[in-house]
């Protein structure tokens, strides 16, 4: 099932699930959704990842992906993420925990799994997770949480269990304030000045 088509209201708040398939239909989200990527990873994070016209990308960003995006009314990004299937292929590319496993990707060390990274229809990955830096402090929470709950909706919605996601070494303080059972997957290991780790957000509770 693609929830590309679902749409929710939480007061000024929206979240709608972008994919290849009904982008068309939002206008400029999607490229605003990238522009915002770029603005807080390599503009304000200062990374060093792939640009064109004012927008950040990589090899993941594919028809196979989808894109939770929460917004106001008028387009404007606040929060994002990518979720993208382990099944997925792309020449010599699958998913980003799995490639950096495999020695592919030169910006995250290899052995951040505990395990062999899964292929697994029930389990999707959740990549570049964002709240813009300009969101104000007070939101803040409000617009994290609801990102969240779209992307256990979305996951669902798609098949997926659980899923997969490198995130802040932090996350112990905030997943019980977002209802979403979290399990460490790999050690915590500083990436870009920051102490990250890879984690399980299982969403399969709300399966039944």
């Amino acid at each position: 099932m693609d929830t590309g088509m679902y749409k929710a209201n939480d007061g000024a708040l929206q979240t709608t699930t972008l994919s290849f398939a009904n982008m068309h239909n939002h206008g400029e989200l999607f490229a605003n959704m990238l522009r915002a990527r770029r603005e807080l990873f390599i503009v304000h994070n200062k990374w060093n990842l792939p640009e064109a016209l004012g927008m950040e990308y990589d090899q993941y960003d594919t028809p196979a992906s989808r894109w939770v995006v929460v917004h106001d009314e008028f387009g404007r990004v606040l929060a994002g993420n990518r979720l993208t299937p382990t099944t997925a292929k792309c020449g010599i590319y699958s998913y980003m925990i799995r490639d950096a496993q495999r020695g592919l990707l030169d910006t995250i060390p290899a052995n951040l799994l505990y395990d062999e990274a899964p292929v697994s229809e029930t389990i999707w990955e959740s990549s570049r997770l964002f709240v813009a830096h300009d969101v104000p402090a007070g939101i803040r929470r409000k617009v994290h949480a609801t990102l969240i709950a779209e992307i256990g909706r979305s996951s669902r919605a798609l098949g997926a269990a659980s899923c997969l996601t490198l995130l802040a070494a932090n996350w112990p303080r905030w997943a019980p304030r977002v209802n979403v059972d979290m399990t460490a997957m790999g050690p915590v290991m500083t990436i870009d000045g920051s102490d990250n780790q890879v984690v399980s957000m299982d969403f399969s509770r709300s399966f039944h």
